[in-house]
């Protein structure tokens, strides 16, 4: 995707109002215009990557950085009981917008929000295998 044609490129530039909710020379923190609970916010990187993985390491580090506290002032905010931290990377993961960033979803106590993990158990010894095929990747 062009950074012209980014919607989240668009916010940094201000060329698209934004409800802000943090800001610095490398982050911008907004609220979310199609919330899954009061309170979501996203966290994104002012330069454009459009996965985790696509981002520099030294970059990726000043975006989480601010992760926590952001996070925890819309907990508090919003008198949530938890929040969940997600990253989509990717349409088969849920990325909509592909500048990588950052959901912060304000959870509370039988609210129904991914109310369901879809956990399952390896057969013997695929864990095993895969594990060892990820390690060579790294």
């Amino acid at each position: 995707m062009a950074v012209s044609d980014c919607i989240f490129c668009k916010m940094v530039a201000g060329d698209i109002p934004v409800t802000k909710i943090y800001e610095d020379e490398h982050v911008l923190a907004f609220m979310d215009i199609a919330p899954i609970s009061d309170g979501h916010t996203l966290v994104i990187p002012r330069r454009h990557y459009e996965k985790i993985h696509h981002c520099p390491p030294e970059l990726l580090s000043k975006v989480c950085s601010p992760l926590g506290k952001i996070a925890a002032a819309v907990q508090k905010a919003v008198k949530a009981d938890a929040y969940n931290v997600l990253c989509n990377n990717g349409r088969a993961a849920g990325q909509v917008v592909e500048h990588l960033h950052f959901h912060i979803v304000p959870r509370n106590s039988d609210d129904g929000v991914f109310n369901r993990w879809p956990s399952y158990e390896y057969p013997e010894g695929k864990m095993q295998t895969l594990a060892e095929k990820i390690r060579e990747q790294i």
